[in-house]
């Protein structure tokens, strides 16, 4: 019987949809090996020829699994979900299950691409007033709605397709110095969640390719 390939994550290790993956990946238990792409090395390894047959879009993560390869890092996730299903990543209840996608579009459609690296090159000079505008728009609205739908984690108790958005978006409003002062049930939320070994054995400090100056 052929040996089963172990899944490859092309990924970034600061990238924020990469470490959702990573997250996943980490909490379903799948073993993984990682193709480091570094999207500031000599203009971006993303932008070759030979990463663009992997993902035509050019970016982190893509995720070479069961004879495909998947990119966007929600698809992806879904598909670890519908294929892997423990421990689930979406809740059962179809409300709550909404209430999941909704914060995690929230996070991964009306967030993070404003403040990415791509569209942050294209901005010029104010980068960083840019990136805080759009991370603190977005969150002031999340942390509204997580005042309804979060119990210890985004929805209600138990880890869901949302933290796995959550934890890396905090780390950008880091990144880009943006108080979360204002935000009090997102920061008690990501606290919780970077307590949990999934989420610390995917952190971008602890990644194959984080540079020395970033290592924990």
């Amino acid at each position: 019987m052929a040996a089963v390939e172990k899944p490859l994550l092309f990924s970034y290790f600061r990238s924020s949809c990469s470490w959702r993956v990573r997250i996943a990946l980490a909490l379903k238990g799948i073993q993984f090996d990682q193709c480091p792409i570094n999207l500031i090395q000599d203009g971006g390894q993303q932008l070759t020829d030979e990463f663009k047959r992997v993902n035509p879009m050019q970016q982190v993560p893509a995720l070479r699994i069961d004879g495909v390869t998947i990119s966007q890092s929600l698809a992806i996730i879904e598909y670890l979900e519908e294929t892997r299903p423990l421990p689930p990543l979406l809740p059962k209840d179809p409300i709550k299950r909404a209430q999941c996608r909704m914060l995690s579009d929230h996070i991964t459609s009306g967030i993070q691409p404003l403040q990415n690296l791509f569209v942050l090159q294209k901005v010029g000079d104010g980068k960083l007033e840019w990136a805080q505008y759009f991370i603190m728009k977005g969150f002031q609205a999340l942390e509204m709605l997580l005042q309804e739908t979060s119990g210890k984690y985004c929805v209600g108790d138990e880890v869901t397709m949302a933290d796995l958005c959550l934890v890396p978006q905090v780390a950008n409003a880091d990144r880009y110095k943006v108080s979360m002062t204002p935000y009090p049930t997102i920061s008690r939320i990501n606290e919780a969640l970077l307590q949990l070994e999934a989420f610390q054995v995917s952190h971008p400090s602890v990644q194959p390719d984080t540079p020395q100056d970033f290592q924990a």
